[in-house]
């Protein structure tokens, strides 16, 4: 009996702990549940409030590039496109057939499609087609009852108005590629976002792209988009106004053009703008938004003429005689030749056993400084560059602009080279000679300069300020009241007697008979330039060639022909306008930079005036026997 007892108080404990132990875990259990749904309600209701509802990034317009009066070169234009939804289309090879008897679609197009099927989710639309016309989303409109799957989106591309006349300005944009994802920017995730690769799309690129507007999306557990519940549009990028006046811009480019490969570039030296910029041939920016076809892409980079590259930053040239106003002017600041000095050219130039040559045979005979600029003596400039040294030469073109970057606004921009005795000592191990001074003193040896440095010295010798070249205008668009802020760059610290008589012999190459460029000049004397002509060797000249007679420049190759080359200022009276054109391998006609590019710089500089005849002071020209007379 005591045993039974024992027994009886042993089960009844147990059932005591394990009913315990029941009560514990319900309790554990009721408190969770309570803290879970209760305590952190609100925080799982916003999870799956999270999990329901999507927020995704909307593109925002991308910001105008305008000109000095506010004309369009880069705008936002709506364009469709054909997409298909995989899931709804069913047999998507006989879709594809069928929407290739509506619009074009070809064997590439084929190909993305079906990588892009296999790389999504068949409920997401993929592009068949872009940039539709009205005619081709037209027809797809109307014909969407038999194309299952098919529908038509409308979006914003980049179009540029003025095509190749301005490409390597403007530049263009394109997709993003996997190395320029290393920014932080979400925009950049987006499949259809574009960037600025090249010209101002790509130097303004992040002012260009705007705010990233946002879409809340209700979408179901396979993530397809159920409704849209929510939209806040992003904000357009900066409109950026350029110092360009695109009919002038225009004007330079098809006088470009009618080269096969030439650029120019137009400054106003009052303020620094760039009135225009062109290179030729150029490219059509709208292709690359598009995006270029296999074909398209070889034809530009098979092209003898380079039309990828802005000739005017990236293209490199000895400056040829264009160079020599900076000799002049170093040897009269180094005092080692005056006004009245006279040199004497018998038509070349011997330097121990090596006879250099001017490029007139029987020779210009005795030449002060403003004669051996009219008639670009070559061994005048021989004997200058000697008594100057390469040094001093390197300074004063340094003070002009050439040998170093402007800080344009347009990426690829190159220094040029002027070179001095301790860069070819540091880069050749060889010091510099004699022979290389007289050869930099006709700007050949190792010079080179951009045409926009040519650009830049021209306004610079029209002034005798440190002009600095500028794209961008802070103070908006122009408008018919819009005054001229002259601005009072810092001074080249020349003697002013010295400037004056280089630009006399600048005035008298164009305006007197005699002077290289004279068949150039302009007719009008208010509208009168006066200019500096170049030629610059490509090849070298051996004596061989020169005693059995050199080929007609017809007949030589296009790539050895020489380069022409001219800068110029206008009006003589009050120089304003400044323009350099160089033109590849222009010597065809034989006479060089005054036959082939100074016509260029007389026609841009004639539309330039007229375009702009209000602010024109009158005065007596600098070159003009009258001033001369009074001086």
């Amino acid at each position: 009996m005591a045993k039974e007892k024992d027994r009886t108080k042993l089960l009844t404990r147990r059932a005591l702990f394990l009913a315990g132990g029941q009560v514990a875990l319900l309790g554990t259990i009721a408190g969770r549940l309570y803290y879970l749904q209760v305590m952190q309600a609100d925080r799982y209701a916003m999870q799956a409030d999270e999990n329901r509802i999507n927020i995704r990034l909307l593109a925002p317009p991308r910001g105008r590039i305008v000109d000095r009066f506010g004309v369009p070169l880069a705008v936002n234009k709506p364009t469709f496109r054909a997409v298909l939804v995989t899931e709804q289309a069913g047999d998507v090879a006989s879709t594809l057939d069928a929407v290739a008897t509506l619009i074009p679609v070809s064997d590439a197009d084929r190909r993305r499609v079906t990588r892009d099927i296999r790389n999504k989710l068949s409920f997401v639309p993929i592009a068949i087609r872009e940039n539709l016309t009205w005619e081709e989303m037209a027809r797809i409109e109307v014909n969407t009852l038999e194309l299952p799957g098919v529908s038509i989106e409308q979006a914003l591309t980049r179009s540029y108005p003025f095509g190749d006349t301005i490409s390597h300005l403007v530049g263009y944009v394109a997709a993003v590629s996997e190395k320029d994802l290393s920014g932080d920017d979400p925009l950049l995730e987006l499949p259809d976002f574009r960037i600025g690769k090249s010209g101002i799309e790509k130097s303004y690129d992040l002012d260009l792209r705007g705010t990233a507007g946002t879409s809340q999306v209700e979408v179901n557990a396979f993530g397809r988009v159920v409704r849209e519940l929510a939209r806040e549009d992003g904000l357009s990028g900066q409109e950026m106004v350029l110092s360009i006046d695109m009919a002038l811009q225009d004007f330079t480019a098809h006088r470009c053009a009618a080269e096969e490969s030439a650029a120019a570039v137009v400054i106003d030296s009052w303020t620094g703008d760039v009135l225009a910029m062109a290179s030729a041939p150029g490219y059509d920016p709208g292709a690359f938004a598009a995006g270029l076809t296999g074909a398209q892409w070889k034809a530009l980079i098979e092209n003898q003429f380079n039309p990828l590259t802005d000739k005017t930053i990236s293209g490199t040239y000895s400056p040829g005689s264009t160079f020599k106003p900076i000799v002049a002017l170093a040897a009269l600041e180094a005092g080692v030749i005056t006004p009245d000095s006279h040199i004497f050219c018998p038509g070349h130039y011997e330097l121990g056993d090596a006879v250099f040559h001017c490029w007139k045979k029987e020779g210009h005979g005795a030449l002060t400084v403003r004669d051996g600029l009219k008639h670009s003596c070559d061994v005048f400039f021989f004997e200058t560059a000697r008594r100057t040294g390469i040094d001093r030469i390197a300074a004063m073109a340094r003070r002009f602009g050439l040998g170093a970057v402007l800080g344009i606004d347009v990426p690829g921009e190159r220094s040029g080279l002027i070179p001095t005795t301790a860069w070819k000592k540091a880069t050749t191990g060889v010091a510099w000679q004699q022979g290389e001074t007289l050869s930099a003193g006709i700007g050949q040896s190792f010079v080179l300069a951009t045409p926009l440095q040519l650009a830049t010295m021209a306004a610079r010798l029209a002034t005798g300020r440190e002009i600095m070249p500028r794209l961008i205008r802070e103070n908006g668009v122009m408008t018919a009241d819009s005054g001229v802020d002259r601005i009072e760059a810092p001074s080249l610290n020349l003697a002013a007697h010295d400037l004056k008589l280089v630009l006399e012999g600048m005035y008298a190459v164009v305006n007197e008979q005699g002077g290289t460029a004279y068949t150039s000049r302009i007719m009008d004397p208010a509208f009168a330039m006066a200019g500096k002509s170049g030629t610059s060797q490509v090849r070298h000249i051996s004596q061989a060639e020169r005693d059995h007679g050199l080929p007609k420049p017809k007949q030589t190759p296009w790539k050895d022909r020489e380069h022409a080359l001219f800068i110029a200022v206008a009006p003589v009276t009050n120089p304003r306008y400044v323009v350099a054109c160089v033109v590849e391998h222009g010597g065809a006609s034989g006479g060089g930079g005054s036959a082939v590019a100074a016509p260029i710089c007389r026609d841009v500089l004639i539309e330039a005036q007229k375009r702009d005849p209000v602010h024109r002071v009158p005065d007596q020209p600098f070159g003009a026997p009258t001033t001369l007379a009074a001086g």
